[in-house]
């Protein structure tokens, strides 16, 4: 599920194009100042940083109030929901062995050289019908665990599945900024997803395993402690994972501190008390494992597939744009890895229910960060910098591929919001797109999807998305995450512009 935050039909304030300038830059420098060297927590630098630029821009405080709530509730409502469910999901592959399992087939399949290669085809290919917040919460486990396991850098892997999830999410049919200028622009959508294909395939393998491999060396990442599995093999270890960290129960599983839900006891921290004696357990199935994984992928192709080829008004258009929405299916997934990798592997109700709940203290702060950036965006983009942006760009006279990309650039750069990036490119180079022939409308569309991904920073949720999973400083951010996603943006255009000259 993906918020669209888009410019009100009247921006908050009359400030003159300088003074929104102005506020956006000492809005975007307040955060990450308050956060560098002030050392204040994300969220409260998010909120600070979102009341200098409203203040400003001139924009009434209760304006600011009101536009800053309306962006945490729209990216809570849609991104924090996900974030939780994909975290349950997380936490049960995890807790039953499951991911082990999957962890084991990777490490036993792949030599470490290919590690790099494997993680970023897996990612595009379960980030074809996945919008990236959902890649990410799903892909987040597996990822910790193979850097774990393998004892590979983090950055060397983490980078390559996010490299694949987001190319995928900017250039790729059915995910909704290539929807939305294939729409606007009158694009065909065969040839958009054919093209879109032709040109992520190169730009995931630089952005991906080859900058990995570079910046790995640079920002030496660890997986965060809170993120990783707490489970472990009673026969290998029957000592916690750190001295006072927690405790083993009957039945030799580490019970720590974040197992809050206790229906026996009643309150938060209490341990999750079992019955003496061994439960009979066995591993879970790697089918299990991998199909509470694609699950919820499978169902959101469905619902893509179906919107292609079927009416709006059938029934079946109808189930499966209902079992395909992402809050669906990731309850579907929940659903099943609670049936298939906890009660059919031998765990208890009160274990399970454990296991859900153990899993949602650790993303407590991730969903607060995220929605503060969501709030953070939603000003700028009511303040009227995305409309500055655009008007700039306006009747500029370039190349409708240049004139796309750069104004794509220059309102994801200012608002943080690659799908308001997108909407609004599109609507500017529109008129231009009636002079082209087909194909060189579809490569408009991937142009301006290449500019939507430009340098994310802290104005975007994603990047502090990326920041609380990775465990990273905000420095480490950018050298990683942000200069990743320029490389897609230019790496792509690039590719967009090549494809220009044979078509």
């Amino acid at each position: 599920m993906v918020t669209l935050l888009a410019a009100p039909a009247e921006p908050l304030t009359n400030a003159g194009d300088t003074q929104l300038v102005l506020a956006a830059l000492l809005g975007i420098a307040a955060v990450v100042l308050l956060i560098a060297w002030g050392k204040v927590h994300p969220f409260l630098a998010l909120i600070l940083g979102a009341a200098v630029l409203g203040v400003v821009a001139a924009v009434p405080v209760d304006k600011i109030v009101t536009s800053f709530s309306g962006g945490v509730g729209s990216t809570v409502g849609g991104v924090g929901l996900l974030i939780a469910l994909g975290a349950m999901i997380g936490g049960l592959l995890a807790e039953s062995g499951g991911a082990d399992g999957i962890v084991a087939r990777v490490v036993g399949r792949v030599s470490g050289t290919a590690l790099p290669w494997a993680m970023a085809g897996v990612a595009a290919l379960i980030g074809l019908p996945l919008f990236f917040e959902v890649g990410v919460v799903l892909l987040v486990p597996i990822v910790l665990l193979v850097s774990l396991r393998v004892n590979v850098p983090l950055m060397k892997i983490g980078i390559p599945a996010l490299a694949g999830l987001s190319v995928l999410h900017g250039l790729v049919p059915p995910h909704p900024g290539p929807l939305v200028a294939i729409d606007a622009l009158g694009a065909n959508l065969g040839q958009t997803l054919a093209l879109g294909l032709l040109v992520a395939i190169p730009t995931v393998i630089i952005a991906g395993p080859v900058f990995g491999n570079f910046i790995a060396r640079y920002v030496p990442a660890t997986a965060p402690a809170a993120l990783l599995p707490t489970r472990r093999n009673a026969a290998d270890d029957r000592s916690p994972t750190r001295p006072g960290d927690g405790r083993l129960d009957a039945d030799g599983d580490l019970v720590t501190e974040d197992d809050l839900v206790n229906p026996g006891a009643g309150r938060p921290g209490a341990a999750i008390e079992e019955p003496a004696g061994r439960r009979s357990r066995r591993a879970p199935a790697l089918w299990a494992a991998v199909v509470t994984v694609l699950l919820p992928v499978v169902l959101m192709l469905l619902r893509a597939i179906g919107e292609l080829t079927l009416g709006e008004d059938t029934t079946g258009r109808k189930a499966l744009d209902i079992v395909g929405t992402p809050i669906i299916a990731l309850l579907a997934g929940v659903v099943f890895a609670m049936i298939f990798l906890g009660y059919r592997s031998g765990f208890s109700r009160t274990q399970v229910s454990g296991f859900l709940g153990g899993s949602l203290p650790p993303i407590a702060g991730i969903l607060l960060i995220v929605a503060a950036g969501g709030g953070f965006k939603q000003v700028l983009v009511d303040a009227g910098v995305g409309d500055l942006v655009a008007n700039a760009a306006d009747g500029a006279n370039i190349s409708p591929l240049l004139l796309g990309w750069l104004v794509a650039v220059g309102i994801r750069v200012a608002t943080g919001s690659a799908t308001v990036a997108t909407i609004t490119a599109a609507g500017i180079v529109a008129p231009l797109a009636g002079t082209l022939a087909g194909p060189e409308v579809a490569l408009l569309a991937l142009a301006i999807g290449c500019g939507s991904l430009f340098f994310s920073h802290v104005n975007d949720a994603g990047f502090w998305l990326v920041k609380e999973y990775f465990g990273l400083t905000v420095g480490q951010t950018i050298k990683s995450w942000s200069v990743m996603e320029t490389i897609i943006s230019v790496v792509g255009f690039l590719g967009v512009l090549l494809l220009d000259v044979f078509v």
